[in-house]
């Protein structure tokens, strides 16, 4: 596909609301002046636009089909793009994700990096930039990454969190032992290792008392 037109990415997501509304709606089809006449566009625009990001035209009598102009149009925002993550952070655990190289069998990579620490900001960790933290806003929307990985001390995490949402992020995964606040459309996981730790300390310990645990094995 050819470099699209800074003009037509502008106009890219109204497009994708109003056709996403018309989907759920229960529509199929929808056609270039109807498309034009609802988002006051000139119609001739609206075909320009729609087949720079699209090698589906529109039918006659019957316009584009709407799945497949959301599938092409999620595509072209980067909406579609579960596969992709940033990573705050780049501290011991931080880089030991960064150079963790499972992920990869599950389809998913880590990109890049944020931190404040001047002295590897600019560095890379396997592969890896560090960007300064200030650049989550500018560069997460580029890199089209809806996935945030947090890694900092649990004082920093919630303003972390907070700019991971300002910059897009949809999917937060949580090292630090904090509770975070997000809006009610972002997913969290956390993963707390203390308390992973101190759950299989505590049932090795009970096993042990009960006598569940086989002679020699301890």
């Amino acid at each position: 596909m050819d470099t699209i037109p800074k003009q037509t990415l502008m106009r890219l997501p109204n497009y994708y609301n109003f056709i996403k509304g018309l989907q759920n709606s229960g529509i199929r089809n929808i056609s270039s002046p109807a498309i034009a006449k609802e988002l006051n566009l000139n119609e001739v625009q609206v075909r320009k636009d729609l087949a720079a990001v699209s090698q589906i035209g529109g039918k006659p009598k019957m316009g584009f089909d709407i799945g497949e102009l959301l599938n092409s149009l999620e595509h072209c925002l980067g909406y579609d793009n579960v596969n992709d993550a940033v990573l705050v952070g780049a501290g011991q655990l931080g880089r030991a994700l960064l150079t963790y190289k499972g992920f990869e069998t599950y389809g998913m990579r880590i990109i890049a990096a944020f931190d404040t620490d001047e002295g590897i900001i600019g560095t890379e960790i396997s592969g890896k930039r560090v960007f300064p933290a200030d650049s989550l806003f500018d560069l997460c929307p580029r890199l089209k990454v809806h996935i945030g990985i947090i890694t900092v001390q649990d004082s920093c995490a919630q303003g972390v969190c907070d700019k991971l949402v300002k910059s897009g992020i949809l999917a937060v995964w949580n090292f630090a032992p904090v509770h975070l606040t997000v809006p009610d459309h972002i997913l969290v996981r956390n993963e707390n290792m203390a308390v992973s730790l101190a759950v299989l300390s505590k049932h090795l310990k009970e096993k042990m008392i009960s006598g569940d645990v086989p002679e020699g094995e301890v």
